[in-house]
């Protein structure tokens, strides 16, 4: 009985944790898929002058890794003059549930990096 007990209270003290530690592996992993983006938009700025305006002309519309699209999705906005683009990962699921701290991500062709929540720790 005491053992159990015991193991109650790990796990009470444990899970908390755990949720988190997925929370920032799912995080992790949406922030190097756009940075896989942002590589391909550059690439496509040399070849066409401007930045593609959605994932399907970098043909990562259906190329979203598996770890990544249950817990994201993905837009891609452009502008022409002067040439730039913002991709966001929203998240969705238990990802929103559980990352309240920083929300919606952002990448600019900048570099600039943000979290919807205005947290500057979100990118790694």
């Amino acid at each position: 009985m005491i053992t159990v007990a015991i193991v109650g209270i790990l796990a009470i003290i444990a899970y908390p944790s755990y949720v988190q530690y997925i929370v920032r592996s799912n995080r992790a992993a949406a922030e190097s898929f756009m940075q896989e983006v942002a590589s391909a938009q550059e690439r496509f700025l040399l070849d066409n002058r401007a930045y593609a305006s959605n994932l399907a002309t970098l043909q990562y519309a259906s190329n979203v890794p598996a770890n990544v699209s249950p817990n994201y999705t993905f837009t891609l906005s452009a502008s022409s003059v002067p040439p730039s683009y913002q991709l966001a990962a929203n998240p969705q699921g238990s990802q929103q549930v559980n990352d309240t701290a920083c929300g919606t991500l952002t990448l600019t062709n900048t570099g600039a990096k943000a979290a919807s929540t205005g947290a500057t720790n979100c990118w790694k």
